[in-house]
């Protein structure tokens, strides 16, 4: 469409006629007369061509803009926003009840939890695989060991004793099928009991997993230094508390050391357990490494961990390291054998990680989620510098703080601009009872290289003004 040119629209239904522009103006983009990328008429001109005011044009301009539905540059215009169509309504068709539901993915994705899968290291996993394959014993295609193979807790052992400063040996270690698995052996098995306490802010599935197991909660206030430990006295019945002390999620950050201290103090005062959810302990960029909070005391705390955000979820690969007292409960949980991971999986980790190969991509990796993070922190200082990230120093996510009332319609303009990503509204215990904060919680690891910064630009059109 050249500027200038004509543009018919309805403006009919109830409201005023700045509503019913609006409403022509939605309906144009749905049913595809106004297809992405194209050129609006001038304000002037469309007012003039309608018999409106110039500034209702304008004020409806400035609202499609917000919601998502335009882009407005100076020098270029007004125009349909480019991959933010949505699809118009229809009615929903009759199909078989067991027939999958297929939905268009996002155009962007920078949703968290996810690495960048089409950074899987496939040559250096296959050779391992090949490996472990022509070394493996006979008996690893026999019916198997529920602690898991050897082989891998002897070289798990070995890792988190180096890279995260754990204390355990291979008898202490349990493999899963990842912290969600790990979760519902100790809680939905019976090992541990609730009620638990857990942090205000924390993971969905977490949650999930615990009240499918009946675990009643209690939210610990959060502050700059991570979980109020303290809090953890004044808790009656409440003999277990689940942290992320590395990094605290989503808010970013670690436990300080004095409230790492004070609930290990707690825990071995109340004969409680302390659950220690590593999920991303390894990525750090501008700040020491954190060890593990396990360290303190492998008697009362639970770590666990997975290769869910350093390699891939798809490989069903966990661990949980115990307190040698609940190794033998969190067996008998554990039970039949199709709760096991593949075997082959994990012959193909132990030498994975034995001949250097994690090492090497976990620095490989980290170096490029630091560029992400630090090409995501540029971008925010040159189009929106009024919006602040926090909890980057390590982690594979960053939390962009929103101003006051603004999270619910910067989500939305987010979905207009086709982009996948979380509110920090998302992840509040409903029990939390700490001033709510507004903000996204934005993904740096997920989507690949070549789409990562029409994301960010993506993600920057969809921010508030100042």
């Amino acid at each position: 469409m050249r500027v200038g040119s004509d543009l018919h629209l309805e403006l009919a239904g109830p409201g005023s006629r700045r509503a019913a522009l609006i409403r022509a103006l939605r309906d144009a983009v749905r049913d595809g007369r106004l297809t992405q990328g194209t050129r609006l008429p001038p304000y002037r001109s469309l007012a003039a061509d309608l018999g409106l005011a110039r500034n209702t044009v304008a004020d409806a301009y400035a609202e499609l803009v917000a919601e998502g539905w335009l882009t407005a540059r100076q020098g270029s215009g007004t125009r349909v926003a480019a991959r933010a169509t949505p699809v118009a309504p229809v009615a929903p068709a009759r199909v078989p009840k067991k027939a999958p539901a297929h939905t268009a993915p996002p155009a962007h994705n920078l949703r968290q939890g996810q690495p960048d899968a089409a950074s899987f290291p496939r040559a250096a996993w296959l050779a391992a695989a090949r490996r472990a394959l022509n070394a493996a014993p006979n008996d690893a295609f026999g019916p198997g060991d529920p602690q898991g193979r050897f082989e891998l807790r002897h070289a798990l052992a070995g890792y988190l004793t180096r890279a995260r400063g754990v204390r355990t040996d291979p008898g202490r270690i349990v493999i899963c099928a990842g912290v969600g698995h790990a979760l519902r052996l100790l809680f939905g098995g019976g090992v541990l009991r609730g009620p638990l306490a857990v942090e205000s802010y924390g993971l969905g599935f977490h949650r999930s997993v615990l009240d499918g197991a009946s675990v009643r909660t209690v939210p610990l206030t959060l502050d700059e230094h991570g979980a109020r430990t303290g809090e953890l006295a004044d808790l009656k019945g409440v003999r277990g508390v689940l942290l992320t002390p590395a990094h605290q999620f989503p808010t970013g950050g670690p436990l300080h050391a004095k409230r790492r201290a004070a609930a290990v103090d707690w825990a071995r005062g109340r004969g409680g357990v302390i659950v220690e959810d590593d999920y991303d302990g390894e990525f750090r960029y501008d700040r020491e490494p954190v060890g593990a909070l396990q360290g303190l005391d492998p008697d009362r705390v639970v770590h666990l961990g997975s290769v869910s955000k350093s390699l891939s979820p798809a490989l069903r690969l966990g661990w949980l390291v115990l307190p040698e007292h609940l190794v033998g409960p969190v067996l008998a949980a554990k039970g039949e054998r199709e709760a096991w991971t593949s075997v082959l999986d994990q012959l193909t980790l132990a030498d994975f990680i034995g001949a250097g190969h994690y090492d090497r991509h976990i620095r490989r990796m980290r170096q490029r989620y630091r560029s992400r993070r630090d090409h995501l922190v540029t971008a925010l200082a040159q189009h929106a510098p009024h919006i602040t990230a926090t909890g980057i120093a390590a982690g594979l996510h960053a939390v962009l703080r929103l101003p006051p009332g603004t999270e619910r319609s910067t989500t939305k303009a987010a979905a207009w601009q086709g982009l996948a990503l979380d509110g920090l509204a998302e992840f509040r215990h409903p029990a939390a009872t700490m001033p709510a904060d507004d903000g996204l919680v934005v993904g740096y690891a997920t989507a690949p290289d070549h789409a990562y910064r029409a994301a960010v630009e993506a993600l920057c059109r969809a921010l508030p003004p100042l």
